[in-house]
């Protein structure tokens, strides 16, 4: 199952977005971090922990199947993603977006959980959710970029 391009796109858009960011209470945390832990805390409310470590299990095991570097990557039940920085050890390869060391693997696990909440949830009310986690600039500059609106 490929990952539609648009969704790819959201997905480094979003981790660029976060690259970009000045987030001092975070030191060396990737950006594919930053937004999985904002969907984390967004969707924990919406579907509960549970709901989610559904989600993100099998978004993280489809991404498996496509890039092996991220098999030491882990959900906990909470939801957390661990092992991402296990990665970098892995394998010395493109860091890709933003100095991110999960680089094109962090997009793929991001677009693969953004494309699983669209045929669970429907795109209309996964574009509010991502709305209410990065309200206004984040899907303003990537809806500008692909000239529309998400």
């Amino acid at each position: 199952m490929t990952i539609r391009l648009e969704t790819r796109e959201l997905a480094r858009c979003l981790l660029i977005y976060e690259s970009e960011l000045d987030d001092s209470s975070e030191p060396g945390a990737s950006p594919t971090l930053h937004v999985y832990e904002k969907l984390r805390r967004t969707l924990c409310i919406f579907a509960g922990a549970a709901g989610f470590y559904s989600i993100a299990s099998r978004a993280l095991a489809l991404v498996r199947s496509e890039d092996p570097r991220l098999s030491a990557a882990r959900i906990t039940e909470d939801g957390t993603l661990e092992g991402l920085d296990l990665v970098q050890h892995q394998t010395d390869f493109d860091k890709g977006v933003g100095g991110d060391p999960a680089g094109e693997a962090g997009v793929a696990l991001i677009a693969r959980l953004l494309e699983l909440l669209q045929i669970f949830l429907g795109e209309a009310l996964t574009a509010n959710l991502l709305r209410v986690t990065w309200p206004g600039t984040a899907l303003d500059e990537c809806d500008s970029e692909k000239g529309r609106k998400a």
